[in-house]
């Protein structure tokens, strides 16, 4: 009776054992959480950043523009416009720009104005550099000049000629010499000077032309 008895718990022993590793066994991690066959996830590739380029400017994108300038008691209004289409305006190119102008004075005591001289010299130039200016063109009147005075009014065309091939656009320096009487009978005058600038775009360059 008594070998039986130790022979029990010697089984109870090794069958509370087996049962206690099977618990350590299953606390253990799963095997897709364990090192091994598993690897990491790739990386994903970072996109390229394409530089946008910047416009180019362009005061006749629309055809045509107005500006005002003032010389001393003078206020000229003065137009701007091309007869060449804008895609045409090709480095190689003969570009016509004609202006309008004309004038008032204040105060208006009936003395008259006069431009004497109208200059144009084109500077090209790109996003990065200005080339060398263009020969300047000039429209001088005898004296004392053009009446100017509204409701009289200026017309002239003067044309930009080849620029270098890596011009993406052209500035175009206007200067105006007027001359206006002191009194309205007077053959005195009094000088004064405006300037103004206008940029065009020239066609073919790689970015867009802005207004």
């Amino acid at each position: 009776m008594g070998d039986r008895v130790r022979f029990g718990r010697t089984a109870l022993g090794v069958i509370g054992a087996g049962a206690m590793l099977l618990a350590l066994a299953g606390c253990g991690a799963p095997p897709w959480a364990q090192g091994g066959g598993s690897t990491a996830p790739a990386p994903v590739p970072s996109a390229s950043v394409v530089p946008v380029p910047a416009p180019i400017p362009n005061d006749l994108s629309s055809g045509s523009t107005e500006k005002s300038v003032t010389a001393g008691a003078i206020a000229a209004t003065v137009n701007y416009w091309s007869t060449l289409p804008m895609d045409r305006w090709s480095p190689t190119a003969l570009k016509p720009v004609s202006i309008s102008m004309v004038t008032t004075v204040t105060p208006d005591d009936g003395q008259k104005v006069y431009l004497q001289r109208a200059t144009m010299t084109a500077v090209p130039g790109n996003a990065t550099q200005s080339f060398s200016p263009l020969a300047p063109q000039t429209d001088q009147a005898n004296p004392p000049g053009y009446l100017v005075l509204s409701p009289y009014s200026y017309s002239q065309t003067f044309n930009v000629g080849e620029v270098p091939a890596e011009a993406t656009f052209v500035t175009l320096q206007f200067t105006y010499e007027f001359l206006l009487q002191t009194t309205p009978t007077s053959s005195e005058f009094a000088k004064q000077t405006a300037s103004e600038t206008i940029t065009v775009a020239i066609a073919g360059a790689a970015a867009t032309p802005a207004d």
